[in-house]
């Protein structure tokens, strides 16, 4: 450690990694959740509990995903923001209520699936899809609520080329710290809790209980593995590196100097594409966490299988017959 000016972190590596992903994140994710979004609109009348959340869900990842297209051009620009400051804090907006969203509309489904499994008999006929409704409405104004000051912070520059930050400039990069520390309590920890419990005492209960329904305990234990992937992959590192780029940031205005900076920036550009990546393995909950989707699945594959089928059978059929009329 020193006390001198500190060497600048290398910023190439973004240009280079990001973008590849958000093209795949983008097409993979549309896909996937507008496949899935089409199940649930298919089947709004027999709408669940549980499927609401999953709805909003899906809303989340794409909200977020129509915001990619924008900052693939931003980095093949090599990071020259054309689109306008408010643009730029609508976009980063727009991925926070993707990422805190996903994150609230998750702990919902868990806490759902709890109460079903753990309290089933006091629980009968207490919770409406009316209820889930208004949770998840809730669930959007807090979301919108931790993300409004995110918004207030200095988002662009110009220095020969404007920039559209993540977080924000130099200048403010403390302030933006405490404020990123109890975002990251409120809006990550308290929910990564309530999950871990939630699915901790379920998956205890699911293997005890004999009498509980196969399907529904494999069901469930799939979902828990699909949250315990999310969670490991997609959420835990980007808010711990996060966390730790932003404190790098302030000793580097303080001049205070460590090697481990270019190391956690590239950590921290790496939790970035993970944690987009969120948004394709979002629709994993559709398919252990929406009672309906499952079937409808293996259903279109089978009508895909068949008329792979037929049309190879049709094709076989037609043969014989051409060379017959070749040799004539």
């Amino acid at each position: 450690m020193n006390n001198t000016t500190c060497p600048q972190v290398s910023l190439d590596f973004t240009g280079r990694f990001l973008p590849p992903v958000y093209i795949l994140v983008f097409i993979v994710g549309l896909v996937a959740n507008g496949w899935g979004l089409k199940s649930l609109l298919h089947n709004w009348k027999k709408l669940k509990i549980i499927n609401v959340f999953v709805f909003n869900l899906g809303l989340a990842d794409i909200l977020y995903l129509l915001t990619l297209p924008f900052l693939v051009v931003y980095h093949f620009m090599d990071r020259k923001w054309i689109f306008g400051e408010a643009f730029c804090k609508i976009t980063r907006f727009c991925f926070n209520l993707n990422l805190y969203g996903s994150i609230g509309f998750l702990t919902c489904i868990s806490v759902y699936r709890y109460l079903a499994i753990v309290h089933p008999v006091k629980m009968m006929g207490r919770i409406t899809v009316t209820h889930s409704v208004i949770i998840s409405v809730m669930v959007w104004l807090l979301v919108s609520v931790q993300s409004l000051p995110d918004m207030f912070f200095t988002k662009t520059y110009r220095n020969n080329t404007e920039k559209c930050f993540v977080t924000t400039d130099k200048a403010h990069v403390e302030e933006y710290l405490k404020y990123n520390l109890g975002w990251t309590l409120t809006g990550f920890c308290i929910p990564f809790l309530i999950t871990l419990g939630c699915y901790g005492h379920m998956a205890v209960v699911l293997w005890t209980l004999k009498r509980t329904d196969k399907v529904l305990r494999q069901r469930s234990l799939k979902l828990l593995l699909t949250l315990i992937l999310l969670f490991s992959v997609c959420y835990i590192p980007y808010h711990v590196f996060r966390n730790l780029n932003l404190w790098s940031r302030v000793l580097t205005k303080q001049r205070i100097c460590h090697k481990w900076y270019n190391g956690v920036y590239i950590a921290r550009q790496i939790s970035r594409a993970l944690v987009c990546l969120n948004s394709a393995f979002n629709p994993l909950v559709y398919l252990h966490g929406h009672e309906d989707v499952p079937a409808q699945l293996r259903q279109q594959l089978q009508q895909v299988r068949q008329m792979f089928n037929h049309c190879f059978l049709s094709n076989h059929s037609r043969r014989p017959l051409a060379r017959t009329v070749d040799e004539l």
